[in-house]
């Protein structure tokens, strides 16, 4: 047995012994880098850090501002906040004191947000502003179980109107705990002592696309075990900088908070979507995580620059884009059989010339240090994968549920193939059912579903074994391939079955300006989409064509949009096979959106609920046809 398999078997019970582990061991070292708003309000951000010795006195001062509330182990506190470095801290303080972290997204209504509060039976909630305190407190008589709300956001002695300590600030918890540690100075230690690594550390409500969330239990040992599993992978090391923008209520940004204890690198925290590319340069990541959604944006905008740019910059982009394709190809092939990603001389030397025009530049946007991106949550199409690859910035994907805590594949490093998710992590097993269904079995499986055994048997088989729901295929050298989510596959009244998810893919990589698209055809005679564009793509483009200042939805509706994006669908059309060709389509008036519940927080396609709500168009696509 490998050193490494044996460390992953003897982990701690807990991340909250690793995390004392790390404090002890680099207590100097810095460990989180945090923005704070200029002194004049206007500007760039300074950047703050906090070393593991001081990011160790604000967990503990928290954790124990939580036992003196009557937190009890295993009892739930929720964290409702974006992704900030109050949300590490906050998690890490709840795991120390013993208990389990409930999380919300910030973007969950009041309705949802009572629903999960209340199914958790969550204690306190530690909320980010007032905006999330609302919704609580909107709902207080229904949720008899809350005791308290920490508002990260409040001044201290927050005023609340409440009168009876309902609600306190982040600030007056901490300031409890200090407080507290004085007269019971080995109280947290003691907690983290007493964890058992079966006991609940978390507690993640799915956001599916029919009725409510579940909450899925995720004990301690799943963290530590992802701790290590990722740093056996070696993909990461302690002089990385790590860029953390996911939602951290999403188990995709969960898990990177449990690697980076193991193996001590920086983590730079910042959650504002429409600051990552201000923030890139000033970070300097060495290494990402994002979701698909993210490149495609990077390449659509690209893209449009070049274009805005006029017609020879548009083709050299076009022409730079076609080499890196031809380049990834070519030296993930050539590594594949030969341990050496080389290509041939010709294509070799327009890669350089492509380098100095397009590449170079793309990399500074990324901060310059970029070794490598990890991708997850949906899968990235293999044709925008294969243009950042051959660009230098290479995308490892991954694959993994929030019942497996996230990471159960991986692309490895150098051996990475785009198109697949890799290889499993170490200690984590894999086997393709008869139909296709992927299983895993492993210390990252979840416990089960939150007061739902018959659900959690559903999936989770007495053996272990976890039904994903997803299907894929295993290469001989063990990458996985996923073709499409098990209930996504759609069969035609003709008898044919597609994967939309295929066919979408494709069209994301055809079309500069598509935002989102939906592919449709279950018992029909052939297949139809639904197109969302991407504004600031399609609004640029609208400019050049003489449509300057009408709103997105009025170009969307202009002809002249409707026919370049039928130019977009016929080149996507001319790669398939003729029962996965889209026959008509329509654009939508605006783009899909978390806020009006068409995508999932970590930007998943929720298709029964679009398709639910523009069913008049789609229908109006099939009038008239002759159906079953």
């Amino acid at each position: 047995m490998s050193d490494t398999q044996t460390q992953i078997e003897n982990r701690p019970p807990s991340v909250a012994s690793l995390f004392l582990e790390r404090v002890a061991a680099t207590p100097d070292a810095e460990a989180y880098r945090y923005p704070v708003p200029s002194a004049s309000g206007s500007g760039p951000d300074d950047w703050k850090s906090l070393s593991w010795g001081q990011a160790a006195e604000r967990v503990f001062a928290i954790a124990a501002g939580l036992i003196d509330l009557g937190i009890e182990p295993e009892e739930r506190v929720a964290l409702a906040s974006d992704t900030r470095v109050e949300w590490i801290l906050a998690d890490l303080a709840i795991l120390c004191a013993g208990a389990a972290t409930t999380t919300v997204y910030s973007s969950t209504n009041a309705d949802e947000s009572a629903y999960i509060l209340s199914d958790s039976a969550s204690k306190v909630l530690i909320a980010e502003n007032e905006a999330q305190l609302a919704k609580a407190r909107e709902r207080r008589s229904e949720l008899p179980e809350l005791k308290h709300v920490v508002v990260i956001d409040g001044d201290h002695g927050l005023a609340t109107g409440e009168g009876d300590g309902w609600v306190l600030s982040l600030a007056d918890l901490e300031a409890r705990g200090a407080a507290y540690l004085e007269k019971n100075p080995e109280a947290v230690k003691e907690r983290i002592g007493n964890i058992t690594k079966d006991q609940l550390a978390t507690l993640i409500y799915t956001s599916g696309t029919t009725g409510r969330p579940k909450g899925v239990r995720l004990p301690h040992d799943n963290w530590s075990y992802m701790a290590k599993a990722i740093a056996a992978t070696g993909l990461v090391g302690p002089d990385d900088v790590q860029y953390l923008w996911l939602p951290l209520a999403h188990v995709f940004g969960k898990v990177l908070t449990s690697g980076q204890i193991e193996v001590g690198h920086v983590t730079a925290v910042d959650g504002r979507v429409d600051k990552i590319i201000e923030n890139l340069p000033i970070v300097q990541p060495t290494y990402m995580a994002a979701v698909p959604r993210i490149f495609e944006k990077v390449y659509n905008g690209v893209a449009a620059k070049a274009r805005a740019r006029g017609g020879a910059t548009y083709k050299i982009f076009q022409w730079a884009a076609g080499v890196a394709r031809e380049y990834a190809k070519v030296t993930q092939d050539n590594f594949r059989r030969t341990g050496n990603a080389s290509a041939p001389f010709p294509l070799s030397a327009k890669h350089a010339v492509a380098d100095k025009l397009v590449y170079g530049k793309l990399r500074d946007a990324f901060g310059g240090r970029l070794r490598a991106c990890v991708s997850g949550s949906a899968a990235l199409a293999p044709e925008i994968g294969y243009f950042f690859s051959g660009a230098g910035i290479h995308i490892l994907e991954g694959y993994g549920l929030t019942e497996s805590s996230a990471a159960s594949f991986v692309n490895p490093g150098e051996a990475y193939r785009t198109g697949t998710v890799g290889k499993p992590l170490p200690g984590t097993e894999v086997r393709i059912a008869d139909d296709g269904e992927i299983l895993l079995r492993g210390p990252g499986i979840m416990e089960g579903y939150h007061g739902l055994p018959e659900k959690t048997g559903e999936v989770l088989e007495s053996d272990g074994w976890f039904h994903t729901g997803d299907i894929g295929e295993l290469s001989a050298d063990g990458y996985l391939r996923i073709t499409d989510r098990k209930k996504d596959l759609i069969k035609t009244s003709g008898g044919k079955y597609i994967s939309p998810a295929e066919v979408e893919g494709q069209f994301k990589a055809v079309c500069p300006y598509v935002s989102n698209i939906l592919v449709h055809g279950a018992d029909r005679n052939f297949c139809t989409a639904l197109v969302a564009l991407d504004e600031p793509s399609i609004l640029a483009w609208a400019e050049e064509q003489g449509l300057g200042g009408k709103s997105y939805a009025e170009v969307v509706a202009d002809q002249r949009t409707v026919t370049l994006v039928d130019g977009y669908v016929r080149e996507l059309n001319q790669g398939l096979q003729k029962w996965q060709t889209i026959k008509k389509f329509r654009l939508l008036p605006r783009d899909l959106d978390v806020e009006h519940g068409e995508l999932t927080p970590s930007l998943k396609l929720k298709r029964p609920v679009v398709e639910r709500e523009y069913k008049g168009l789609i229908d109006e696509m099939y009038a008239g046809t002759m159906e079953k």
